[in-house]
């Protein structure tokens, strides 16, 4: 990671953020819509947080929680390599841990070696490879994920986790 970014802050996405995340999320994943583990997400209706560097935004979260677990299901730093998807984690980690949470967890894809790196990095094991799931989305859910990507064909979803409770 190079230099962290001095102005960084981050905080929970509000109502008057909807066009911003809608903008992110388009931007990132082709619309608000995200498949994982089988359930379609519309991710601009989810809790997240927003990150901001002189008060422009710089990344997005996005999770859902169901029962003791918090599961990220979008995390796009606007701004590579300069700590914002760092400082974003650990805001979702904090809170959820301040709520009782025992995990924190997200999936990943196959082809994606980047995402995989970093939050092995930042605490997060791999604990489940669901074959094929990502086939599954695109003919059920969302028909517009790609089929490559770095000339990896995408078919499978990595399942990370952070456990919190000690």
């Amino acid at each position: 990671m190079n230099a962290a970014i001095p102005s960084l802050s981050i905080r929970a996405v509000v109502d008057r953020d909807a066009d911003t995340v809608r903008t992110i999320l388009s931007d990132s994943w082709g619309d608000t819509r995200v498949a994982g583990h089988g359930v379609l997400y519309d991710a601009a209706e989810l809790p997240g947080y927003l990150a901001l560097v002189g008060g422009e935004p710089a990344g997005l979260l996005t999770y859902h929680v169901s029962g003791d677990a918090w599961e990220v299901v979008t995390l796009d730093a606007l701004v590579a390599g300069r700590g914002v998807g760092t400082a974003l984690l650990r805001a979702v980690e904090h809170d959820a841990r301040q709520a009782g949470a025992r995990r924190l967890w997200l999936i990943t894809t196959n082809e994606n070696t980047h995402a995989l790196r970093f939050y092995q990095r930042r605490g997060f094991d791999l604990v489940a490879v669901h074959r094929n799931a990502v086939t599954r989305s695109r003919e059920e859910l969302k028909p517009s994920i790609p089929l490559e990507a770095d000339g990896i064909l995408l078919r499978h979803e990595l399942e990370l986790e952070r456990l919190l409770a000690g």
